[in-house]
């Protein structure tokens, strides 16, 4: 190992939801200092729902991101229902899960074309790679407009969907609706087929930490909606209320966000870990892009969690058509729609009561945890939300601590581009997918 001295300071790593500075201090060669700093104010959103009905929340909790709304959404709603013991209709989970894969095939495609594409093309942003790779750009746009679309069709919207309620939905697609999501869809499949080529060609640092995997596990499905939190460390499956045997949050000095563990000092939530945990129930077309790509479970390099959501994306994309496919044929019960202020008695087995409820779903950073006390009114009384940036923090610090000593051989700007290149796997909601990091050395 080399003996020589290191100190980088990355300023300002521009995220959706705060900034943090990634500092790297190795005294002949042995690390001192080597971890990726948050230090944004803390945002309160926990505070924000306290007095707040249970049938609102939805929507301010939706701004905690604004690339993954639809998933706080969701996660907020699951957490009221449960909280009063509701159960919503095959349709409306269908529908929901529809949603979902959406906002994932959005996200998935910003981080792999916008953020992670460049680096490996030798591109300071991806404004530069419209002279080198001007297809790719233009691809990427187009897919990500659709992906947009798609979720307006179906929930109003994109950022902050308006028609995600709970019991159900303010709006149900109807069959032309229906029809053209399929289009879009089907029309996407070159781009993805295209897309899957140039992640072929690309060649992404060598890396392996073997770590801690968490996410929900279903028996039935590749799990985004529904299903138990499962680890790779433990041979049980955990019921989502007791989220809190697994994520156990705790603060660290170097950030004003969350940090988590189990039972280890970390664990990594996300893509790579779902398909770690979850491979066998991705459908044939995801596996195809899986074997096409080279990706072999369990993988332990943490720079292929950008890999493991383009399989994601083939995923998303062919079940999405699976379950419109569903609805074309079955049909749309309009009867299910929700057009009023809710009641006790306006739906059979609706009632409000006083509760604690968690939801969960995958969102594509990861596990998503939202968890609600209300009384008897449906008023909010305490919440607990579990990010999934936050759960990866102490992850990205200990890949770090191994991963540079191991490139000291490199020079600092090589080095520098490693830890930012580590960082942005995580795929951790940098605000901008043409921001690059300015390194200052001390």
């Amino acid at each position: 190992m080399s003996k020589k001295d290191l100190n980088i300071n990355v300023e300002h790593v521009t995220r959706v939801e705060g900034h943090g500075n990634i500092v790297i201090n190795i005294k002949e060669g042995v690390v001192e200092k080597c971890q990726l700093e948050i230090v944004e104010a803390p945002r309160f959103f926990e505070a924000m729902v306290r007095d707040r009905s249970l049938f609102e929340v939805q929507h301010i909790t939706s701004r905690i991101c604004g690339i993954c709304s639809t998933g706080h959404s969701l996660a907020s709603i699951k957490a009221s229902e449960d909280a009063i013991g509701f159960e919503v209709s095959e349709q409306t989970k269908l529908l929901r899960k529809l949603i979902l894969h959406y906002e994932t095939l959005d996200s998935h495609l910003l981080h792999a074309c916008f953020l992670v594409a460049p680096d490996a093309l030798g591109a300071p942003s991806v404004l530069p790679l419209v002279k080198t790779h001007k297809e790719v750009v233009l691809r990427a746009l187009r897919m990500k407009k659709q992906y947009n679309d798609l979720c307006t069709i179906l929930a109003g919207r994109h950022t902050h969907p308006i028609s995600l309620v709970v019991r159900g939905w303010t709006k149900l697609p109807t069959k032309k609706e229906l029809e053209e999501m399929k289009s879009i869809l089907l029309s996407q499949v070159d781009d993805l087929n295209a897309t899957v080529e140039i992640f072929k060609s690309l060649t992404l640092p060598e890396f392996e930490r073997e770590t801690e995997y968490v996410a929900l596990t279903h028996p039935d499905e590749y799990a985004f909606y529904e299903g138990d939190l499962v680890t790779t460390d433990i041979d049980k499956t955990v019921k989502p209320r007791d989220y809190k045997e697994v994520v156990h949050e705790f603060h660290a000095e170097h950030s004003t966000a969350k940090h988590s563990k189990n039972k280890r000092d970390s664990y990594m939530v996300g893509a790579l870990a779902r398909i770690n945990i979850n491979y066998d129930k991705l459908n044939d077309e995801a596996k195809g892009v899986a074997e096409a790509l080279g990706f072999k479970v369990p993988c332990y390099n943490s720079f292929m969690n950008t890999v493991a959501q383009v399989i994601e994306i083939a995923h998303c994309t062919y079940d999405s058509i699976r379950i419109i496919d569903h609805f074309l044929e079955k049909g749309i019960d309009y009867s299910e729609v929700v057009t009023s202020w809710p009641k006790d008695d306006e739906k059979a087995g609706f009632s409000v009561k006083a509760g604690t409820g968690a939801g969960l779903v995958e969102v594509p950073r990861g596990m998503l945890v939202h968890e609600y006390t209300v009384d008897e009114k449906g008023i909010v009384k305490n919440a607990n939300c579990s990010i999934p940036t936050n759960q990866n923090l102490s992850n990205i610090d200990l890949d770090m601590k191994k991963l540079i000593p191991e490139n000291l051989d490199k020079t600092k700007e090589e080095i520098t581009l490693l830890s930012e290149m580590l960082v942005r796997a995580y795929d951790p909601c940098i605000s901008c997918s043409a921001h690059m990091l300015d390194v200052k050395f001390v």
